[in-house]
């Protein structure tokens, strides 16, 4: 099971391999905006993946086209809705502070 990291709090949990950043991300009682249920149609829960990333799931077109509308996107940039985790340890930052949905 892969070490999550989350940044700006430096929290690490471990995580559960297939579940998605943002379910993990929640799981750790950390807030995260995230609009859509992940629907892959607002882009709230959009992160940075600072490791980790290839053991991530490939990016589907539906998260690349809803990135394409995001403002500050990167390379590091993915949907935390979206990202599946995989075996090895991941260190994200969430971008946004709100109201955790």
């Amino acid at each position: 099971m892969p070490n999550l990291t989350i940044l700006p709090t430096g929290k690490t949990v471990i995580a559960e391999a297939g579940s998605s950043l943002l379910q993990a991300i929640l799981a750790a009682g950390e807030l995260i905006t995230h609009n859509c249920d992940a629907n892959v149609e607002c882009g709230t829960c959009h992160v940075f993946v600072h490791e980790g990333r290839k053991t991530l799931s490939k990016m589907q077109r539906s998260e690349n086209a809803k990135l394409d509308a995001v403002v500050g996107v990167s390379s590091k940039s993915r949907l935390a809705c979206q990202a599946m985790l995989g075996s090895e340890d991941v260190t994200v930052e969430l971008l946004g502070f709100g109201s955790g949905r």
